[in-house]
């Protein structure tokens, strides 16, 4: 045996160095899914599991969806591979054709990756490749925001705001400012949908501007709704004066849709819930319905214009990824829209907001719960942290909801939902009852 196994472990599990994960914890009490099907995952032990956040924010029509199924094992047996650099496969234009079609108007273009994370690098490296060849190379930094998440690449790390992601790996990328949170408890607790206070904090980049002079600043990347840190709703009005503040100075919107994106909100995206359209946006996850990595950056036509100059011989832009475009990638997420479609999925969270938010908001009261935040289908319910041991009460409650056989999911101590959009009333019901007993068990 490994002397490394942690004491009670099974050694079998000794070996996987897990993400993400409080690994002594795991090995010594291992949550182990074997199997899952529409709203409900299997574990090892047989029991049916209720799945409250859609696997990892992904799984936005349900999981073992028929059509997702056949179209990678079609994919499979026909083209496992095709290398994306100067050749490509026919999946790959036909994604990019459907997916603009549900787009905001203007995003017309696709660059596909493998991932959340990886689709924010390449948005960044996009947005200071397209300032440099305008002749403004001297527009070189990023804005991000605290509390945002925007992946674990250096990137994503440098321009998000978790303290947790980014205090143990050094400087980061210099030339990198943030903006500072929407969360204002205060003014805002409780609220259903947006809150009514806070639109005046995104003048936090005129105070960029004037610190740093627009002629520096390449872009702001936000998201529509800050999820991983504890689901953050943008105030009424905040993601419009965002909006207005970067026309005025020549700096570039990128909306992270990694969250957000495929109808988490009651449209396909959250730039359509909101009204903002943003000159590139970041999706994956309910990109192929977590069934292959992938992601993608869209990016509008007048921006990629901007790079089709030169001798027509010679590559634009320095940047893609061996998988990029994967064929079964692109097969599976073909076969998630079209069970977004045929199904109406994309929409069905505006159907079932009004429920899922009266539900969320009867835990006003409940033990320990000391804010309700919610929009479309994602839910945050905030609880009083235990006195020094930030954390731990919410990790109690997903505990105890996985032994009842309800899968949530706790970022430090909120408590987030964002299930299947395949989600029936019944299932709303008993997941925020289980949730309510928990809160009552808990210390």
């Amino acid at each position: 045996m490994n002397q490394s196994t942690a004491p009670d472990s099974d050694p079998k599990l000794d070996a996987y160095w897990m993400p993400f994960t409080a690994n002594r914890q795991f090995k010594k009490s291992p949550r182990l899914l074997t199997r899952a099907d529409g709203m409900y995952f299997t574990d090892d032990k047989g029991r049916q599991v209720l799945d409250g956040i859609a696997g990892l924010w992904c799984v936005n029509a349900g999981h073992n969806r028929p059509r997702i199924v056949e179209a990678i094992q079609k994919q499979a047996a026909e083209l496992d591979f095709a290398p994306p650099f100067q050749m490509a496969h026919p999946k790959a234009f036909e994604l990019a054709e459907r997916l603009v079609e549900l787009t905001p108007a203007g995003l017309s273009k696709a660059f596909f990756t493998n991932s959340g994370s990886e689709a924010v690098e390449t948005a960044l490296k996009m947005a200071l490749a397209y300032h440099r060849v305008r002749g403004e190379g001297s527009r070189t930094r990023l804005i991000g925001r605290e509390r945002g998440y925007h992946g674990v690449n250096f990137g994503g790390i440098s321009v998000g705001g978790m303290v947790a992601n980014r205090k143990m790996f050094g400087t980061l990328l210099s030339g990198v400012d943030h903006l500072r949170h929407t969360h204002d408890p205060a003014r805002n607790a409780y609220s259903m949908g947006q809150p009514l206070h806070g639109a005046e904090l995104a003048d936090d980049l005129e105070r960029m501007v004037a610190l740093h002079d627009a002629s520096t600043i390449a872009a702001v990347i936000v998201e529509p709704i800050a999820g991983s840190t504890g689901v953050l709703i943008p105030p009424q009005g905040y993601l419009q004066r965002l909006r207005e503040i970067c026309d005025k100075h020549g700096i570039l919107l990128i909306f992270d849709e990694v969250i957000t994106g495929f109808g988490r909100t009651g449209q396909p995206f959250g730039a359509q819930t909101f009204g903002v359209t943003p000159d590139l946006m970041t999706v994956a996850k309910g990109l192929t319905n977590g069934a292959v990595p992938m992601g993608a950056v869209f990016a509008k036509q007048s921006f990629y214009d901007t790079f089709m100059q030169g001798p027509e011989h010679l590559i634009e832009f320095f940047h893609g990824y061996t998988y990029s475009a994967h064929p079964l990638a692109c097969a599976a997420a073909l076969g998630t829209l079209d069970t977004y479609a045929e199904e109406g999925l994309l929409t069905r969270a505006g159907e079932m907001q009004t429920y899922f938010a009266e539900a969320l908001h009867s835990l006003k009261g409940a033990p320990h719960v000391i804010d309700i935040r919610n929009m479309g289908l994602v839910g945050g319910v905030e609880l009083a942290p235990l006195p020094g041991e930030p954390a731990k009460r919410a990790f109690s409650v997903f505990l105890d909801c996985w032994e009842q056989g309800v899968l949530i999911r706790t970022t430090g101590d909120t408590i987030a939902f964002s299930p299947p959009l395949i989600i029936e009333k019944q299932h709303i019901d008993r997941l925020i009852d289980t949730v309510r007993a928990a809160l009552h068990r808990a210390a």
